[in-house]
């Protein structure tokens, strides 16, 4: 794989989405991910910064940016570089602009 590329299962379990890399396989291969918008069910899709993924979660739905790939499996706040969490803001019933 190009070194600009990385396997998705092994970015989601860098990225600390599943507690092992099988569980990230097992999330991809069930149809819970998405990549730019299209349904993936292959473990090995290659993925790159700047790529949007969407995780359809137990309870949420998660909609992240790549930013980084991983080079190993690290603490929290370093998995927490290699995406930007699209989410943020939503829940908002109200936008700033509409005051009234």
């Amino acid at each position: 794989m190009r070194e600009d590329r990385q396997r998705l299962d092994k970015w989601l379990w860098f990225a600390r989405f599943a507690k092992t890399r099988t569980l990230a396989a097992k999330l991809v291969t069930s149809g819970f991910v998405r990549v730019n918008g299209q349904r993936t069910d292959s473990a090995a899709k290659a993925v790159a910064v700047g790529d949007v993924i969407t995780l359809a979660l137990a309870r949420t739905t998660l909609v992240v940016r790549v930013e980084g790939l991983g080079q190993r499996r690290g603490p929290a706040p370093e998995a927490r570089q290699l995406y930007a969490d699209l989410n943020e803001g939503e829940g908002m019933l109200v936008s700033e602009g509409d005051k009234g």
